[in-house]
């Protein structure tokens, strides 16, 4: 029963791999990276199941994490085209209300 649930992961996997190719937008590509991050996931705790080592699960959360942290990077590069601290643009003053000028004399 577990055999066919890590074969059907993987046939979720490649199908996610050709998603990440073809996608036609470039969040179409992260969403199936992150999707085959999350399968991965899923695969390396079938697989600790399978094969009697519960250890497994501690790396399937460890890979996890990392997927996370992963989309949140690539998301915030392609936002801001940096990945450390945005510089700060100097901008004129906002003059939306200046004091009236006393009148010369």
């Amino acid at each position: 029963m577990f055999e066919l649930t890590a074969i059907a992961i993987f046939i979720a996997m490649v199908l996610t791999l050709y998603r990440l190719y073809v996608g036609p937008t470039l969040y179409d590509r992260v969403l199936a990276l992150n999707a085959f991050g999350t399968t991965t996931v899923l695969l390396i705790g079938v697989i600790g199941f399978l094969t009697g080592r519960p250890d497994f699960l501690d790396i399937a959360l460890l890979y996890a994490l990392i997927n996370f942290v992963g989309t949140i990077v690539i998301l915030k590069f392609f936002r801001y085209r940096a990945l450390g601290d945005i510089p700060q643009i100097k901008r004129e003053p906002d003059v939306g209300w200046l004091p009236p000028k006393e009148p010369t004399q």
